[in-house]
């Protein structure tokens, strides 16, 4: 059985450093990276790097598209993408080291068409091997809001464990698919659930409503202050140990993809919370949009705390 990873808007990120940023004038790169990304694309990587295996499954075109799929192979990460007629976007992020500051630049990504919808939808529903299955981040241009609810029908009907990770109305429709866990951050549960939730408290709360939804487990990222998870059997919260922090960016991906790896492996779900938060904090000890490293992981997780709350 394989754990497959949906993400219908990749991107090639390009991370690049100065010493400054002056406006109206040249600025020298000091370093520049690129790497495949996408929050699905991330899960792959991730799970790759904590040695499992998994099968990346979207939308890449052109010679972006090109790149971003060779870079993941030469990480050992299987892919099986639809080829677009657009070109897969590029974004930027931009770190200035006097400042310690980022920037972002997010690139709004190619118009899908319904044929290469359907040929993704069709490449689902062929698949005989899935156990579990990742969907995450935003949709491109052309496709309906609703495609994450077919999906994880699709999904389901083969009896995946499925899990997704979206934002706004991709996930407020998504739900009516009946994924089995959902992982929003502290804003995009309050989105979701039209109020501002800034505390554990309100996580805590937010979590306890969509339970309602018959959704088996709710597992919100909240930074620093590490993830809570709400189940059935269960209602734990998982704190990490302070680092010294490099980028957020992915923190989130690698959070989830660690749990669903985990539960992959038959861990318990307090363990599989538990690699979660360990791998999201180490992605957050790395620089730009590099991910977790399996080291650093493993030196974490005896330092998290998890409890019941």
């Amino acid at each position: 059985m394989m754990i497959y990873t949906v993400t219908l808007n990749p991107a090639l990120d390009r991370a690049i450093e100065v010493q400054a940023l002056r406006t109206d004038d040249a600025n020298r790169i000091e370093s520049e990276k690129s790497y495949a990304g996408g929050k699905g694309i991330d899960g792959s990587r991730v799970i790759q790097v904590l040695g499992g295996q998994s099968i990346a499954l979207g939308f890449i075109g052109g010679f972006n598209g090109m790149e971003l799929e060779q870079r993941l192979l030469r990480q050992r990460v299987l892919c099986d993408f639809v080829h677009t007629r657009g070109d897969t976007r590029t974004n930027i992020l931009i770190y200035v080291r006097s400042t310690g500051s980022y920037t972002t630049l997010n690139a709004k990504g190619p118009e899908v068409n319904e044929v290469e919808i359907k040929e993704l939808l069709d490449k689902i529903q062929a698949l005989n091997d899935v156990s579990y299955m990742i969907i995450s981040g935003s949709i491109p241009g052309g496709v309906s809001v609703d495609i994450y609810r077919k999906i994880i029908e699709i999904a389901r009907g083969k009896g995946a464990f499925v899990a997704l990770d979206a934002d706004g109305e991709v996930l407020r429709q998504g739900i009516e698919g009946g994924p089995t866990i959902i992982k929003p951050n502290m804003h995009e549960l309050g989105r979701l659930l039209d109020r501002e939730i800034t505390d554990v408290e309100g996580a805590l709360a937010g979590a306890n409503e969509l339970k309602k939804k018959e959704i088996d487990i709710i597992l919100v990222s909240m930074g620093a202050k590490g993830a809570l998870m709400v189940s059935d059997s269960a209602r734990l919260i998982a704190v990490p140990p302070q680092v010294k922090v490099g980028s957020t960016v992915g923190a989130g991906d690698s959070l989830l993809a660690a749990f669903i790896l985990g539960h992959f492996q038959g861990r318990r779900l307090s363990e599989c919370l538990k690699f979660g938060v360990a791998a999201g904090a180490a992605s957050s000890m790395t620089p730009g949009t590099e991910l977790c490293k399996r080291e650093d992981v493993e030196a974490l997780m005896p330092k998290v705390v998890v409890k019941e709350v």
